[in-house]
């Protein structure tokens, strides 16, 4: 795959040449899990853009290895149509920009590199265990139902509980109000798919 920081520096965000950073800062949704762990840094995403600016191929080069990754490509792909693309633009070149998170006012500062760390490793070994939640719920006109009191307990251990399936809600809504409504379906089949009738209600009126 062909990189190109020329093909960058022939793109211009239609609101400007501070435009995509200044979108980036209005339109991020600091995921729960790197916000509550004081989690920053920056994703590199790669994608390519049409002559009309749209976004397509898009995909991470470069992660942090947490929720901050899906939301660094939500914003990319949010982009699209935003772009002005030159007469000539090579369609078929991938760009790569980054996508910069920074917290301020959280309490950050408290938070050694070591607790950082291994906040990080923790997200990535709980991959497991939340997929074989999903994985329960998705089947669960085929699973064993003596087999939910672990999912149950896997939940506990993951912390999710109403009041984080609401704050999932939450950010889902404001995706919505953005106009990124598969970044909001994303959020509210998450809570479905983990045994929560809490966005049902949200599914039907966005997600059909």
């Amino acid at each position: 795959m062909l990189y190109s920081t020329f093909a960058m520096a022939q793109l211009q965000f239609k609101t400007g040449k501070n435009g995509f950073e200044t979108f980036l800062k209005i339109n991020t949704v600091y995921p729960q899990y790197s916000l509550y762990n004081c989690i920053q840094g920056t994703v590199s995403v790669s994608f390519k853009l049409t002559q009309e600016g749209l976004v397509y191929f898009s995909k991470v080069t470069k992660g942090i290895g947490t929720d901050l990754d899906d939301e660094a490509l939500r914003l990319v792909r949010l982009s699209s149509g935003r772009w002005q693309v030159p007469i000539g633009y090579d369609t078929t070149v991938s760009v790569v920009v980054p996508v910069n998170f920074v917290l301020s006012g959280y309490n950050c500062d408290r938070k050694t590199k070591n607790e950082i760390d291994a906040a990080i490793k923790a997200y990535q070994a709980d991959e497991g265990l939340l997929d074989a939640v999903i994985n329960f719920y998705k089947n669960a006109d085929k699973a064993n139902t003596a087999q939910e009191q672990q999912i149950i307990a896997i939940k506990n251990q993951l912390g999710i509980d109403d009041e984080y399936l609401s704050s999932r809600i939450k950010n889902g809504l404001k995706k919505i109000k953005q106009g990124d409504r598969q970044g909001a379906c994303e959020d509210f089949n998450f809570v479905k798919n983990v045994g929560s009738a809490l966005a049902d209600q949200y599914i039907a009126k966005y997600c059909k």
